[in-house]
């Protein structure tokens, strides 16, 4: 923190303390197991001052180490009493320096304006702004004068602000008064400090694969949270709020029963530099997963909520930009299948549904191609008409069609052409089935 401050002798003076948690005092335990040999004086190589401080603590001649070491943890006032050897005390440090702060923390800080003369000072003002990269904030809670201060009395007054950029700030903490003579004094200090980054954040979009059609509304978000400070956080709460075209469900969990189990375990804790990976599955609200016109392109997805706790308790909060991803493209007409079979019978039809979406924005005049493959054969009248299909709009068609191939086939062949545009959209690996043979013997 640089503190900035004027030479000119003032009746007032001004103290800046920041006000973070105490931490846990921590020791180092020495021990040793019960059959090492005992250490003798004369037998030994150690310093003699070193013997002496030993014999004030009642080491004889002859010093067993496990008891030697007991009684030091036990007279060390940092332990807790009958657990000597747990590295955390029953003692709170307090803040040597002024820290890190980081984004997402709530900044607080204690002012104190002490009047250190003999005089009585009048209309005494206290203003605290935070200048950021981007904005000046004005963190007072009150803007009013106060009317008097009398010697050896102060003026405290405790601020709080939640960090939302990173970078340098300076806090800059001003005060204003009038002397007994009735003049008018002024003075500013400049306290700097830089805001970190607590963690990092990167993500990833996945398109759903479907067995019913080679590209689906339904998209993963993968999202990889790095805690890059040097202390372990505690996370609460990593969520996804999505944005009003989209249901999103956490893939975070395990059913146990009744309840849910976190894939992280009981405690959530990210010691520094690991990585977790979170998941969400999102998809499109029925009313607009019906036109295909509103998913097209660019697409807000939502915006991730990571809350995290540190020492002592002490909360972040971090939100995320709007995240969105570019949508997959679906060209002028899509086709998908709604209902198909698992498995089916070699030779024997099987009934399928398929479902034609007009996702351009002209009306188009659809006629319907069947060309069989060597192992799918369609059957019924290819090149039948389909009509006229508005923009936006679907038909759901159902068609049958049959296997001469065992094993796992592909669904292909068939083609739509928009007779306007005299354009001609062909649909190949639609889906898979598995054919299998009825008539198979079981005999050897």
């Amino acid at each position: 923190m640089d503190v900035n401050q004027t030479k000119q002798e003032h009746l007032l003076a001004l103290k800046v303390m920041r006000l973070t948690k105490p931490t846990l005092f921590t020791n180092l335990p020495v021990t040793c197991e019960d059959r090492d040999l005992p250490v003798c004086r004369l037998e030994s190589n150690l310093p003699d001052r070193l013997w002496d401080l030993l014999s004030l603590i009642g080491a004889a001649c002859l010093l067993p180490p496990s008891d030697l070491f007991s009684q030091l943890m036990r007279e060390d006032p940092s332990t807790i009493k009958g657990a000597e050897t747990f590295m955390l005390g029953e003692m709170l440090t307090l803040p040597q320096n002024f820290g890190n702060i980081f984004l997402g923390e709530t900044f607080s800080s204690y002012i104190s304006v002490h009047n250190d003369s003999s005089q009585v000072v009048k209309d005494i003002l206290v203003k605290a702004d935070l200048q950021t990269s981007s904005q000046r904030l004005n963190l007072s809670a009150s803007n009013s004068t106060v009317a008097e201060l009398k010697p050896e009395c102060c003026i405290d007054d405790v601020i709080h602000h939640e960090v939302k950029e990173i970078g340098t700030h300076i806090l800059v903490c001003a005060v204003s008064y009038t002397t007994q003579f009735g003049e008018k004094l002024y003075f500013r200090k400049f306290f700097k400090f830089q805001v970190l980054k607590p963690l990092d954040v990167k993500t990833k979009f996945y398109n759903a694969e479907s067995d019913l059609s080679s590209v689906t509304d339904e998209v993963f978000l993968e999202a990889q949270i790095q805690n890059i400070t040097t202390a372990p956080m505690f996370m609460e709460k990593v969520s996804l709020e999505p944005s009003m075209m989209y249901n999103v469900t956490e893939l975070n969990t395990v059913l146990s029963g009744e309840h849910g189990e976190s894939t992280f375990g009981m405690m959530s804790y990210l010691q520094p530099m690991d990585t977790r990976q979170y998941l969400y599955c999102l998809k499109p609200k029925p009313e607009f997963a019906e036109k295909a016109g509103v998913i097209k392109g660019v697409t807000v997805i939502g915006k991730l909520d990571i809350v995290w706790k540190t020492n002592l308790g002490e909360k972040g909060r971090l939100q995320t930009s709007q995240l969105q991803r570019m949508a997959p493209g679906y060209g002028d007409i899509r086709l998908s299948l709604e209902r198909i079979p698992d498995t089916v019978n070699l030779e024997e039809p099987f009934d399928i549904v398929c479902k034609i979406t007009n996702c351009s924005e002209r009306t188009m005049d659809l006629v319907l191609e069947m060309c069989n493959t060597q192992s799918i054969h369609w059957c019924g009248i290819s090149g039948r008409q389909l009509g006229k299909l508005s923009p936006g709009g679907f038909l759901s068609l159902p068609l049958t069609v049959f296997s001469s191939v065992q094993g796992l086939q592909s669904v292909s062949g068939l083609r739509l052409t928009d007779t306007f545009l005299k354009r001609t959209y062909e649909y190949d690996d639609i889906a898979q089935v598995c054919v299998v043979c009825p008539y198979t013997s079981n005999e050897h």
